[in-house]
């Protein structure tokens, strides 16, 4: 990664670039792009502000910039490569923003044919409450951060007492966004009343769930909303010192939120007696091992005290005896940045949005089979059904959603035909699902729901912490039953075997992680059992998805004989002569489609394939 400055100033004519640096934005060429603005600036000597800001959460548009002057409306192209930017900076220059994705506001009537922001859907339907900055200022700027407002929360948190700041968050009502939905003031509460003097708040940005990416969001893009949120909650609960806890593998996340402390701590914000009140706070930014089990608080205070991260037994809970077996408060990121949102805004505005249980507004990433992925906030509430359709804009041409799952890897899968629930705790919970951080996968038709459980089910195995029986050996079990049944070698008592140990692991595993590990499978029990139906008696899989229940075939009137699939088999199983029909040899075939993805006549065929017992039947 090249190390990016602040921002670089070439004059005062009021010329802004904005270009966008975040993992996202990086995977998809964004530090080159940033690097074509700069060469084409210095080239041709045009007086401009070129800044670094963070994602925007269109993630469907990277990379993107954003070109501004006085006189001109602020302007978003989208998709940007480095060939681009020669021709965008010109034509907008020039007056002509024809080529630009959307407007952040319009200045007059010349470019009414090009929308802006608020009239994109992606947009419109969003509430951008606690992700408001995101894409709009510099993260590595604490200046930018404070003209708007920022650490205006903390500065009225500091001028009121402690217990009216606990009850300010209890008459917003906000839930920890971590998954449980804990209310954030009674964990305070409780942990400000235990009489121990040394206490601790802890922010947890592990983030480990596939798919989600709100966290590491809003640590990239406005990483001092999360740091103001977690100096608040070491105010409330009367802690002196603050860890945000990082996974190792977030490494611009960890950087931008070390620096949102250096600067803090410059400025007087962090320290002895902030703001003049005799309030001392500090913080450190702690790397993670990594391992998903340390999203689990017991095992995140573990791996703080240098011990190995795995669950604790609880009672009792961290905010009574949590690091260093002192009483504990631990926030995920969103719910601090909440927060600090809070508190400058008011609980008023907060608790205006959501619904009755569960106020205020939810960052969720959407990704797998839609048009526009990537991290919308919303109104807790909102329907599953508007936030794939009309904000994330539905599947692709041709395709057709079959599942939700909502709640990340242990999270459960909702049917198409219950996409009008709306997104809250509870409803979720009633489905089979959780809400988990917000990470929502769109499963379309060509997927096949039983492999859907096995594949999440990969994932538990492989990141449980082997700590306790249930967890260790009951994934390990559901995970092999199930492969028996994508195999084709799976009997009826199958069905019943998943459900029984799915109910013990539920009561029995030691942490929330294990838990709630066999909700994939539980709900595509509950919702696609007949498609197990069709892997077990019939011996097929309905999406031709699983590998041993279909097999490869090319059609011989279809065929040219041009010899590409045999040129690009990586198993060579594909025969014959250059101008006559080609055959698969089914022994060799790894079923890898890479033939079907070459032909250019559409001549291989994807098909089911009889097992009978552990007898494969060729046909």
């Amino acid at each position: 990664m090249i190390t990016l400055p602040e921002k670089i100033v070439y004059g005062k004519t009021g010329f802004k670039i904005k270009v966008p640096i975040a993992s996202c934005t990086v995977a998809s060429g964004a530090e080159k792009i940033y690097e074509s603005v700069l060469a084409e600036v210095r080239s041709r000597k045009i007086d401009a502000e070129v800044t670094i800001v963070g994602c925007i959460g269109l993630d469907f548009i990277d990379p993107w910039i954003e070109l501004a002057k006085i006189g001109y409306p602020p302007a978003i192209y989208a998709n940007v490569k480095p060939e681009h930017v020669k021709r965008i900076v010109s034509e907008y220059l020039s007056g002509n923003l024809s080529g630009a994705y959307a407007l952040r506001f319009r200045v007059n009537d010349v470019e009414k044919d090009i929308p802006t922001l608020d009239e994109l859907d992606p947009w419109k339907y969003q509430v951008k409450w606690v992700s408001r900055n995101c894409g709009v200022v510099n993260p590595e700027s604490i200046e930018d951060y404070m003209a708007l407002g920022g650490y205006n929360g903390l500065k009225r948190s500091i001028s009121m007492e402690p217990e009216e700041v606990i009850d300010e968050i209890k008459k917003a009502g906000l839930r920890g966004r971590g998954g449980a939905g804990f209310p954030t003031w009674l964990k305070w509460k409780i942990c400000r009343e235990q009489p121990d003097d040394e206490k601790y708040v802890i922010a947890n940005c592990d983030e480990g769930d596939p798919g989600a990416f709100m966290n590491r969001l809003l640590a990239e893009s406005d990483p001092h909303r999360i740091l103001e949120g977690l100096i608040i909650a070491g105010y409330a609960i009367g802690a002196q010192k603050g860890f945000i806890f990082v996974r190792a593998e977030k490494p611009l996340a960890a950087k931008r939120l070390s620096k949102a402390v250096e600067d803090a701590r410059m400025h007087g914000l962090l320290g002895k007696n902030i703001f003049n009140s005799g309030f001392n706070f500090d913080v450190e930014v702690f790397l993670s091992a990594g391992a998903f089990i340390c999203g689990e608080e017991t095992a995140m205070i573990a791996a703080i005290e240098g011990g190995r991260a795995t669950p604790r037994q609880r009672p009792p809970y961290p905010a009574v005896k949590g690091l260093w077996g002192k009483p504990t408060t631990i926030n995920n990121v969103e719910t601090l940045a909440h927060v600090a949102t809070i508190m400058g805004d008011g609980w008023k505005k907060f608790a205006a949005m959501g619904t009755e249980k569960s106020k205020g507004t939810k960052m969720y990433c959407v990704v797998g089979s839609v048009k526009r992925t990537g991290a919308y906030e919303v109104p807790i509430g909102t329907s599953i059904k508007d936030l794939v359709y009309k904000i994330a804009g539905g599947p692709p041409e041709g395709r057709e959603i079959k599942a939700v799952q909502v709640g990340g890897p242990s999270g459960g899968c909702i049917p198409s035909s219950m996409l009008d629930l709306p997104l809250d705790y509870e409803t979720l919970q009633e489905a089979g699902a959780i809400m988990g951080s917000g990470g929502i996968v769109v499963i379309d038709n060509t997927n096949c729901m039983v492999d859907i459980a096995r594949f999440f089910l990969s994932f538990t195995v492989a990141e449980s912490c082997g700590q306790c029986i249930p967890g260790r050996v009951g994934t390990r079990l559901m995970y092999e039953t199930l492969t028996r049944i994508t195999d084709g070698m799976g009997e009826m008592k199958d069905l019943e075997l998943l459900k029984k140990i799915g109910a013990a692991m539920i009561k029995t595993c030691l942490c929330a992680l294990g838990r709630t590990a066999p909700n994939p499978v539980l709900t595509t029990l509950r919702y696609f059992e007949d498609e197990y139906l069709m892997h077990i008696k019939e011996k097929t899989c309905p999406a031709l998805v699983c590998k041993a229940l279909i097999k490869y075939q090319i059609d011989p009137d279809r065929c040219k004989g041009c010899a590409l699939c045999a040129k690009n088999c990586p198993a060579q199983a594909i025969l014959g002569n250059p101008g006559s029909p080609y055959i698969i040899d089914q022994d060799k075939c790894i079923k890898c489609g890479t033939c079907v993805e070459v032909c250019p006549f559409n001549a291989i065929m994807k098909l089911p394939k009889k097992v009978l017992g552990v007898q494969v039947i060729k046909e």
